[in-house]
Protein backbone atom coordinates (compact mmCIF):
# COMPACT_ATOMS: atom_id res chain seq x y z
CA UNK A 1 0.00 0.00 0.00
CA UNK A 2 1.33 3.42 -0.97
CA UNK A 3 0.85 6.19 1.62
CA UNK A 4 2.68 9.42 2.39
CA UNK A 5 4.27 7.75 5.42
CA UNK A 6 5.21 4.62 3.43
CA UNK A 7 5.89 5.81 -0.11
CA UNK A 8 6.84 3.45 -2.89
CA UNK A 9 9.79 4.36 -5.06
CA UNK A 10 11.02 3.41 -8.49
CA UNK A 11 14.67 3.59 -9.46
CA UNK A 12 15.36 6.35 -12.01
CA UNK A 13 19.14 5.89 -12.29
CA UNK A 14 21.80 3.68 -10.70
CA UNK A 15 25.28 5.07 -9.98
CA UNK A 16 26.90 2.15 -8.09
CA UNK A 17 27.42 4.15 -4.86
CA UNK A 18 23.86 5.54 -4.87
CA UNK A 19 20.59 5.47 -6.80
CA UNK A 20 18.11 8.16 -7.76
CA UNK A 21 14.60 7.07 -6.84
CA UNK A 22 11.28 8.71 -7.64
CA UNK A 23 8.53 8.74 -5.03
CA UNK A 24 5.39 7.33 -6.71
CA UNK A 25 3.09 9.42 -4.48
CA UNK A 26 4.51 12.92 -5.07
CA UNK A 27 6.96 12.27 -7.96
CA UNK A 28 9.83 13.84 -5.99
CA UNK A 29 13.26 12.39 -6.75
CA UNK A 30 15.80 11.59 -4.04
CA UNK A 31 19.30 10.14 -3.73
CA UNK A 32 19.77 6.91 -1.74
CA UNK A 33 23.01 5.25 -0.60
CA UNK A 34 23.84 1.83 -2.03
CA UNK A 35 26.59 1.25 0.53
CA UNK A 36 27.49 2.37 4.04
CA UNK A 37 29.62 5.43 4.80
CA UNK A 38 31.35 6.72 7.90
CA UNK A 39 31.82 10.40 8.85
CA UNK A 40 34.50 11.94 6.63
CA UNK A 41 34.14 9.39 3.83
CA UNK A 42 34.21 10.92 0.36
CA UNK A 43 31.01 9.81 -1.36
CA UNK A 44 31.59 11.48 -4.72
CA UNK A 45 33.68 14.07 -6.50
CA UNK A 46 31.94 16.81 -8.47
CA UNK A 47 32.78 19.65 -10.80
CA UNK A 48 31.16 22.65 -12.41
CA UNK A 49 29.24 21.57 -15.49
CA UNK A 50 28.45 25.24 -16.03
CA UNK A 51 29.11 28.43 -14.03
CA UNK A 52 26.27 30.95 -13.72
CA UNK A 53 26.28 34.47 -12.26
CA UNK A 54 22.80 34.07 -10.76
CA UNK A 55 21.47 31.21 -8.62
CA UNK A 56 18.87 28.72 -9.79
CA UNK A 57 17.20 25.96 -7.83
CA UNK A 58 19.72 23.50 -9.32
CA UNK A 59 22.96 25.39 -8.65
CA UNK A 60 25.42 25.23 -5.77
CA UNK A 61 26.96 28.57 -4.75
CA UNK A 62 30.76 28.77 -4.67
CA UNK A 63 31.24 32.57 -4.52
CA UNK A 64 29.13 35.73 -4.33
CA UNK A 65 28.35 35.66 -8.07
CA UNK A 66 29.39 32.09 -8.95
CA UNK A 67 26.83 29.31 -8.96
CA UNK A 68 27.70 25.93 -10.46
CA UNK A 69 25.58 23.37 -12.20
CA UNK A 70 26.67 20.08 -10.67
CA UNK A 71 28.54 17.53 -12.72
CA UNK A 72 27.68 14.67 -12.50
CA UNK A 73 24.09 15.84 -12.75
CA UNK A 74 22.62 13.05 -10.59
CA UNK A 75 24.04 14.80 -7.49
CA UNK A 76 21.32 17.45 -7.93
CA UNK A 77 18.90 14.92 -6.41
CA UNK A 78 20.52 15.19 -2.99
CA UNK A 79 17.65 16.94 -1.23
CA UNK A 80 17.64 19.37 1.70
CA UNK A 81 17.37 18.44 5.35
CA UNK A 82 17.90 20.54 8.48
CA UNK A 83 19.63 17.42 9.88
CA UNK A 84 21.84 16.51 6.90
CA UNK A 85 24.04 13.46 6.48
CA UNK A 86 26.26 14.81 3.68
CA UNK A 87 28.13 18.03 2.93
CA UNK A 88 29.07 19.60 -0.41
CA UNK A 89 32.66 20.77 0.09
CA UNK A 90 33.04 23.37 -2.65
CA UNK A 91 36.76 23.80 -1.89
CA UNK A 92 37.73 20.16 -2.49
CA UNK A 93 34.74 19.59 -4.80
CA UNK A 94 33.65 16.50 -2.88
CA UNK A 95 30.45 15.23 -1.30
CA UNK A 96 31.45 14.06 2.19
CA UNK A 97 29.55 12.01 4.80
CA UNK A 98 28.81 14.02 7.96
CA UNK A 99 27.60 11.08 10.01
CA UNK A 100 27.12 7.34 9.51
CA UNK A 101 25.02 6.52 6.46
CA UNK A 102 23.62 3.03 5.97
CA UNK A 103 22.76 1.36 2.69
CA UNK A 104 19.25 2.51 1.74
CA UNK A 105 19.43 5.85 3.62
CA UNK A 106 18.46 8.98 1.72
CA UNK A 107 21.38 11.37 1.36
CA UNK A 108 20.54 14.96 2.27
CA UNK A 109 22.42 18.21 2.73
CA UNK A 110 21.69 21.52 4.44
CA UNK A 111 21.08 23.93 1.54
CA UNK A 112 22.20 27.04 3.50
CA UNK A 113 25.60 25.35 3.94
CA UNK A 114 26.31 26.43 0.35
CA UNK A 115 23.65 29.07 -0.39
CA UNK A 116 23.80 32.65 0.90
CA UNK A 117 20.49 33.92 -0.52
CA UNK A 118 18.45 31.28 -2.32
CA UNK A 119 16.80 31.73 -5.70
CA UNK A 120 13.73 29.76 -4.58
CA UNK A 121 13.14 29.83 -0.82
CA UNK A 122 10.81 27.12 0.45
CA UNK A 123 9.03 25.75 3.48
CA UNK A 124 10.92 22.76 4.84
CA UNK A 125 9.06 19.62 5.85
CA UNK A 126 12.13 17.52 6.73
CA UNK A 127 10.58 16.51 10.06
CA UNK A 128 13.85 16.92 11.95
CA UNK A 129 13.85 18.22 15.51
CA UNK A 130 16.29 20.82 14.08
CA UNK A 131 13.89 21.91 11.30
CA UNK A 132 14.15 25.64 10.59
CA UNK A 133 10.82 25.86 8.75
CA UNK A 134 11.62 28.47 6.11
CA UNK A 135 14.77 27.86 4.06
CA UNK A 136 16.00 31.05 2.39
CA UNK A 137 19.79 30.76 2.62
CA UNK A 138 22.49 31.37 5.22
CA UNK A 139 21.96 35.16 5.09
CA UNK A 140 18.59 34.65 6.78
CA UNK A 141 19.75 32.46 9.68
CA UNK A 142 21.02 33.76 13.00
CA UNK A 143 24.69 33.23 13.84
CA UNK A 144 23.91 31.02 16.85
CA UNK A 145 21.76 28.64 14.77
CA UNK A 146 23.97 28.44 11.68
CA UNK A 147 27.11 27.91 13.76
CA UNK A 148 25.83 24.40 14.52
CA UNK A 149 26.25 23.37 10.87
CA UNK A 150 29.23 22.51 8.68
CA UNK A 151 29.51 25.33 6.15
CA UNK A 152 31.48 25.99 2.98
CA UNK A 153 34.38 28.44 3.11
CA UNK A 154 32.31 30.89 1.08
CA UNK A 155 29.43 30.84 3.60
CA UNK A 156 31.88 31.08 6.52
CA UNK A 157 33.43 34.18 4.91
CA UNK A 158 30.00 35.74 4.31
CA UNK A 159 29.09 35.17 7.97
CA UNK A 160 32.42 36.64 9.09
CA UNK A 161 31.83 39.72 6.91
CA UNK A 162 28.26 40.07 8.26
CA UNK A 163 29.52 39.83 11.84
CA UNK A 164 32.14 42.53 11.21
CA UNK A 165 29.51 44.84 9.68
CA UNK A 166 27.21 44.30 12.68
CA UNK A 167 30.06 45.13 15.08
CA UNK A 168 30.78 48.39 13.23
CA UNK A 169 27.12 49.42 13.16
Amino acid sequence: MITLTNPQYRVISDHQFAVVRQNLVNNQKAFFAQMSYQPGDVIANFSAGEILSEPTYLTVQVDIDKHIMLQPEHLQYINHSCDPNVFFDTYTMQVVALRPIEEGDEMTFFYPSTEWDMAQPFTCFCGSHRCLGEIKGAAHISADVISKYKLTRFIQQQLHDRSNKEKRA
